[in-house]
């Protein structure tokens, strides 16, 4: 493995810890600023926000920017915002550390995602980027029970002190372990880049990536109601069961790059079907205990094991363009989020019960399955008409013209 792929996965961690440890400090944080919850509330709206704009604008301005340099930079903008967030004042100062934080989140991960497949064999391109997004898995793991220990013992400034020194290591090994080559210029122009989104194949990545992270997140985002409610355990064993949801991650992105690079969209429709039975069966079997805890493993396991293969596939269908594409893809994984959060929370409010959100994070996820095996169809028939070559770790030949054109017009090479 090169050790580049170890740099990233530390910033990896680093931003995972600070989407999600604000989560566990938030009674906390609300009481030293003198807010209620509601506005506690957008120091996590506030950066699901920043995440999704910053992955499209900040990757588009820095595009024909050196990929390292940009790495680097982007470090420089997470540490900047923590740094603010660890001495705000005010509510109104940590907000803005929080949104200057945020939007390095979608472009690291999209163009770290390009580097990462970068410095190993085509044929491993998705177990590399599994290891850049085990930092993410493992900020969830490990990352945010033991931050919020420290918010909590020593107050929740020094959580996000610890995070700034996070930055300031993954910025050092940035620096000495990415290879020099990815210095390399990102794209050719940013109207380069935006040519790979004239790919059907693109778009219908980035709704496969909506509709899969939208049906798992919003299950996953009322599922202390769901332990508590329906489950019967107490409030105090959520963040322990939390755990057995980041185990699961951890596995499943590890699996789902290698699956992935051996068999791209049949791995995908696989994992996103078992994602689909898991939720179901989740929904029926909430109120067994040692079930749920199964279940908790699978979920995340199924979910996440998605991810490697769908950042590979719409880098695949933009040859020469991914950059941008690639960035799309995590702001896609982010409307995701909101997507399921908001279906999980009406069917909630029309009375349906707290399994209800596990009803519609299944149901998101079959449209899901329906949408890539009918790109996976249709790229497979028109690479079947040109009888052009298969790409490693794929199913079908994306960088042939046939297999960009196959649900949409000409994407530029």
């Amino acid at each position: 493995m090169p050790l580049g792929l170890l740099a990233l996965a530390i910033g990896g961690f680093g931003i995972g810890l600070t989407e999600f440890v604000i989560a566990g400090l938030l009674p906390e944080v609300a009481a030293d600023l003198r807010v209620d919850e509601a506005a506690a509330g957008w120091l996590i709206s506030g950066y699901a926000l920043g995440v999704a704009v910053g992955a499209i604008a900040l990757t588009a301005a820095v595009i024909r920017r050196p990929r390292k340099r940009v790495l680097l930079g982007l470090m420089v903008l997470f540490v900047a915002g923590n740094l603010v967030s660890a001495t705000a004042p005010d509510y109104q100062t940590m907000l803005l550390g929080r949104v200057i934080a945020s939007l390095c989140h979608g472009a690291f991960f999209g163009i770290g995602a390009v580097v990462a497949a970068d410095m190993v064999p085509r044929a491993r391109r998705s177990a590399a980027i599994a290891v850049m997004f085990t930092g993410l898995t493992l900020a969830n793991v490990l990352g945010v029970p033991f931050g919020t220990f420290i918010g909590q013992a020593y107050g929740w400034r020094a959580t996000f002190w610890a995070i700034t020194g996070i930055g300031i290591l993954a910025f050092a090994g940035i620096a000495a372990l990415v290879p020099a080559s990815a210095n390399g210029a990102g794209g050719t122009s940013l109207r380069g880049e935006l040519r790979a989104f004239r790919s059907g194949q693109v778009w219908l990545s980035l709704v496969v990536t909506v509709l899969g992270f939208g049906g798992m997140f919003g299950a996953f985002t009322y599922i202390a109601y769901t332990l508590t409610e329906v489950g019967g355990f107490s409030s105090g064993a959520v963040p322990w069961l939390l755990v057995l949801f980041g185990g699961g991650l951890f596995a499943g992105n590890i699996a789902g790059g290698k699956a992935a690079d051996r068999r791209l969209d049949a791995s995908l429709i696989g994992l996103l079907a078992g994602l689909a039975v898991v939720l179901a069966a989740f929904a029926l079997l909430a109120s067994s205990q040692p079930a749920t805890m199964v279940l908790l493993v699978l979920m995340g396991g199924f979910g996440f094991g998605t991810v490697p293969g769908l950042q590979t596939r719409i880098m695949n269908y933009a040859p020469g363009a991914a950059t941008l594409a690639s960035s799309a893809n995590i702001a896609a994984f982010n409307i995701g989020n909101a997507l399921g959060a908001w279906i999980g929370g009406a069917a909630i409010a029309a009375g349906l019960g707290y399994t209800s959100p596990l009803w519609a994070g299944s149901g998101l996820t079959v449209l899901a399955v329906a949408v890539l095996a009918a790109a996976a169809f249709a790229a497979a028939r028109a690479d079947r008409t040109t009888g052009a070559p298969g790409v490693p770790g794929a199913d079908v030949a994306p960088e042939s013209a046939a297999g960009l054109d196959a649900v949409g017009p000409r994407a530029a090479r």
